[in-house]
């Protein structure tokens, strides 16, 4: 039980952390929410409790393909903003945008047959 406290209190750290930062310095906040720290924690944290190379191989080539179609949220959201969306109806449009891009990435990897 410590030890999900652990991560627990590890990650959310993080998160506060690239918050606060962003309030101050957008660029910063944004250059230390793009790095990809919660994907390496969870490699490093399934790496702790499964030490299956197998299942970690498979864990970063999943995220791999699953970054990609996050990424256009990134550009629809201030695009949106920009053109005076409130904030709430931006984030949700990048949030569907998202995740109808993981359904057609979802899609396209089962033609190439590749399994995530």
């Amino acid at each position: 039980m410590i030890y999900l406290v652990i991560k627990t209190a590890i990650s959310a750290v993080i998160i506060v952390v690239v918050s606060e930062v962003a309030r101050r310095s957008a660029g910063l906040g944004a250059l230390l929410a793009s790095l990809p720290l919660v994907a390496l924690l969870s490699m490093i944290w399934l790496w702790r409790d499964t030490g299956d190379t197998a299942r970690m191989a498979s864990y970063s080539q999943a995220t791999f393909w699953y970054v990609l179609p996050s990424l256009p949220m990134f550009l629809l959201i201030p695009a949106l903003l920009k053109r005076g969306f409130a904030f709430w109806p931006a984030l949700a449009a990048g949030c569907v945008l998202t995740i109808a891009l993981y359904v057609g990435m979802a899609a396209l990897l089962a033609r190439w047959d590749i399994r995530l």
